[in-house]
């Protein structure tokens, strides 16, 4: 559980507290007793034949202050118990957020077991004149076959969270599907149905019900199975990191809008159009979605950024049979940090200073090599190792619109791997 989310957690737990106090406190059923009790009291000494009415009173009057003093006393006892209860339990959440947010910022390590989660990613499905977002779907089929025969499992997104965090010690497949094209529920839909494969299908709501598009009916139909869950593509899926920062929430909280006007709920899960995003955009998604995925390839571990999540894009050129098996069989490259955090690139900041960080107990380190397309090519990135650390040094300026780096190694667990996109101004 995220920092944040205990936070409020421990507030509405003190909140509620403090409510269940006051509720005890002044709990009207004790006063009404209080009340029938004197009025008792009263009434006795009212038509009881006492010698001395003067001694009537008296007692009458010691009885009634004995019975205030001590409603007094007990609820200051009361208030004072429970109010020192709720400190008690306010002191206790404190303490479990304080520990839980040191733990998720200090107490990352390397993981040596660690197999990773890998998200593929499809667009359309027998759509041929778009072979860049497409897949022939007897080539689809072959894939699903292909991870089944490597006894790898498909991973279940509404166990993301419990998986993410923790120490993925069996590879898992994590299947994804961009922008609801009406060919994936005709074409898709009905073998991942048949097979039970889960998934993630991500929703740009601008375009639902267009020509060529899932309209909210058939969006709402596969939602119902316990295998779909729906992903927020942003309303417009236009190239968002061009946008200004008020024109971009503009149309994020218009999905979000959307979102639960049509299926009550917005998703957790956020993918970032053509996967470009600036820092400010990132933060703004990390305040509104558990998860964000890019459309940089590599593995998910437990150290990655839950708002950079890495997807292998899948279609005609990059979906061969053997690069899938090649890919599906991929390790993580670990590392502790990534420098730039700003993958939005002006020209003063083209080529990045890019510097990775990794684990100090980490092995192997100087035998990752890196490729990149800077000045328009796919080439052998040079690179400085620095103990714990790899700096890339670019010679050229990345053109637009995006700029890539691939690192890979390979180990005695076999081939590891990771990369990163930048985007141009």
């Amino acid at each position: 559980m995220k920092p944040i989310k205990i936070a409020l957690f421990a507030n509405d737990i003190a909140l509620a507290t403090d409510k269940e106090i006051l509720r005890l406190v002044n709990f009207p059923g004790p006063k009404l007793m209080k009340i029938l009790s004197i009025a008792l009291i009263f009434i006795f000494f009212l038509f009881k034949n006492f010698k001395s009415n003067s001694i009537n009173l008296s007692k009458f009057s010691l009885l009634f202050t004995y019975l205030l003093v001590y409603d007094c006393l007990s609820a200051m006892i009361r208030k004072t118990i429970f109010s020192l209860a709720a400190s008690i339990i306010k002191f206790i959440f404190i303490c479990l957020f304080f520990l839980n947010a040191y733990a998720e910022t200090v107490n990352r390590k390397y993981e040596p077991n660690e197999k990773g989660i890998l998200a593929l990613m499809y667009h359309r499905f027998e759509e041929n004149k778009y072979p860049s977002t497409n897949i022939k779907i007897d080539v689809f089929q072959k894939h699903l076959n292909i991870i089944k025969e490597n006894n790898i499992s498909f991973l279940n997104p509404k166990n993301f969270e419990f998986e993410i965090n923790k120490v993925s010690e069996e590879k898992k497949i994590l299947l994804t599907i961009d922008d609801a094209f009406s060919s994936f529920y005709l074409n898709a839909w009905p073998i991942l149905k048949k097979d039970k494969i889960p998934f993630i299908l991500f929703v740009s709501t601008e375009a639902v019900g267009k020509n060529g598009y899932m309209s909210w009916d058939e969006i709402i139909e596969i939602s119902k199975e316990d295998l779909v869950f729906i992903g927020n593509h942003s309303h417009s899926h236009e190239y968002l990191v061009k946008y200004k920062f008020e024109e971009f929430e503009e149309d994020i909280l218009k999905s979000i809008e959307l979102f639960e006007k049509n299926l009550g709920y917005n998703s957790k899960f956020f993918s970032y159009p053509f996967g470009e995003y600036s820092l400010e955009q990132k933060k703004y998604i990390s305040n509104n979605f558990d998860y964000a995925f890019g459309q940089h390839s590599g593995v998910i571990d437990l150290n990655k950024d839950k708002y950079e999540l890495p997807r292998f894009p899948i279609n005609e050129k990059y979906g061969d049979i053997e690069r899938f098996e090649f890919l599906i069989n991929l390790l993580p490259i670990q590392y502790k940090n990534i420098i730039p955090e700003e993958k939005f690139l002006l020209n003063v900041n083209n080529p990045p200073e890019l510097v990775i960080e990794f684990f100090n107990d980490q092995p192997n380190i100087d035998k990752i090599n890196c490729f990149s397309n800077e000045g328009g090519e796919w080439k052998n990135s040079q690179l400085k190792y620095k103990k714990n650390k790899i700096e890339v040094i670019f010679k050229e300026k990345f053109l637009p619109r995006r700029g890539r780096i691939n690192c890979s190694m390979q180990d005695k667990d076999g081939w590891r791997w990771f990369g990163s996109q930048f985007t141009l101004n």
